[in-house]
């Protein structure tokens, strides 16, 4: 058996658990923020005389994030496919974990002025520069030890992690909600921060007993690894890049606000109690995790691409009757809206995603491609969302029109891009460099 053949037969169900554990926690991390934001943030650390500017600013602080992804994704993706992807997933869960730990522990704005947003804003830069890096790898950790014939499951698995990490955070949040207001604005908010550094000690351990991935290591082994990553990418592959973004678009856009805006709006705008908003998004969050794999398994039998697009049309044709069960004030449709919405529809467009991305670039440049496709897309529609949403809603006196006309924008676009993706991949395939694959099977 050659060593290329051994390399090939690792323990798959280490890998998925590696991936999916990796994926989870920097999802918990990153989403204990988002809905810290909306509920205590705006008061402790942007206290102002009008609450609206005061959320604004929170919201701010998560969307800055976003647009250091791209950056974080371009250091680390070039780390991943220069010198692997293992050495750049432990780098990341380090970056991400230590800057959340360290949130927990931050001075209020009443305690030391404006040092305090200042510091947010570093640790949140930190935040995102570790979360740039760390889905290309989860997701070419398990793409990359796939079977052929099961990519689609294996590369659902990490997508698992965006709605296990955001049902720890709801979970640890609306525990600490229970707890009287003046206990949790001082210091309820703070455990599951601080805590969190033992998840990522947890990673740590899974991850480094993770040998590199096979398609990787064939390449080191034959010299086929590119110099400069990024410049190959968008000199050979410009035109999946632009796909990879396009795809994100409606995967981003409406979950931020199915699982992040839907905390204010509902509790602001339609008076419902901080907890039941918290288990809606629970519940929905739970329904995710579950028709994720389903929808990745279902993928390699129909297409990557058609169940893509099958999520996207429909999740397009429910945003307005999601905002019409919201608007009932009804406990039953806001948990039923969040199911159907977050819970059925947006799973199979994020169990496709990566896995669609990952088969329309060459292994050299496959974790650079995949993760500024993605953290582009991010940083353009997904911390954002929110943002935008508010505003929309405060333009145009609290009609959540707008924002469902906003949300359908972004379905269009990804469904758009999405029918190209064939069209792009084998464009690239015709000005390679020579020795270099492609891979357009989604």
């Amino acid at each position: 058996m050659s060593a290329d053949t051994t390399q090939a037969r690792p323990p798959r169900a280490k890998v998925l658990i590696a991936s999916l554990t990796g994926s989870t926690i920097e999802w918990f991390d990153f989403f204990l923020y988002g809905t810290a934001a909306a509920l205590v943030f705006d008061e402790l650390f942007f206290p102002s005389d009008d609450p609206f500017v005061s959320l604004m600013l929170s919201y701010l602080t998560f969307s800055l994030t976003f647009f250091i992804r791209p950056l974080g994704g371009v250091v680390f993706s070039h780390i991943g496919d220069r010198i692997g992807r293992k050495r750049t997933l432990i780098i990341t869960l380090s970056l991400m974990g230590g800057a959340t730990m360290l949130i927990g522990l931050l001075p209020t704005y009443d305690t030391v002025g404006i040092l305090a947003p200042v510091l947010l804003v570093v640790l949140r830069i930190i935040q995102g520069m570790g979360i740039g890096g760390e889905w290309g790898g989860a997701l070419l950790l398990a793409y990359e030890y796939a079977p052929e014939n099961r990519r689609g499951l294996f590369g659902s698995v990490p997508q698992m992690g965006i709605t296990s990490g955001m049902l720890l955070a709801s979970l640890a949040l609306t525990g600490m909600s229970l707890l009287p207001d003046d206990q949790f604005e001082a210091w309820g908010w703070r455990l599951p921060f601080v805590a969190s550094v033992l998840l990522v000690l947890l990673g740590l351990w899974i991850r480094s007993g993770i040998d590199e991935t096979p398609s990787f290591a064939k390449a080191k082994k034959e010299g086929d690894v590119a110099k400069l990553p990024v410049v190959e990418t968008f000199r050979f592959h410009w035109r999946a890049v632009l796909v990879a973004v396009g795809a994100k678009v409606v995967e981003t856009a409406p979950f931020y606000i199915f699982g992040t805006f839907v905390v204010s709006y509902a509790t602001g705008t339609l008076s419902f109690d901080n907890t039941t908003v918290l288990n809606a998004v629970t519940i929905g969050a739970m329904v995710a995790t579950v028709c994720i794999p389903i929808s990745g398994r279902l993928s390699d039998t129909f297409g990557r691409r058609r169940v893509y697009l099958a999520g996207a049309v429909l999740l397009a044709l429910f945003i307005a009757p999601y905002f019409l069960m919201l608007g009932t004030g009804d406990t039953f449709m806001l948990v039923l809206a969040t199911i159907i919405g977050l819970g059925v529809l947006w799973a199979p467009i994020t169990a496709t995603i990566g896995t669609l991305c990952s088969e329309i670039f060459s292994t050299r440049v496959r974790y650079t491609g995949v993760t500024l496709g993605y953290q582009i897309g991010a940083a353009l529609a997904g911390g954002t969302a929110p943002l935008i949403a508010t505003w929309l809603l405060s333009r145009f006196d609290e009609s959540w029109v707008p924002v469902a006309g906003y949300l359908v924008f972004t379905a269009v676009v990804s469904i758009l891009a999405v029918s190209l993706a064939r069209r792009a991949s084998n464009a690239e395939g015709r000005h390679l460099p020579t020795g270099v694959d492609t891979r357009a099977d989604a």
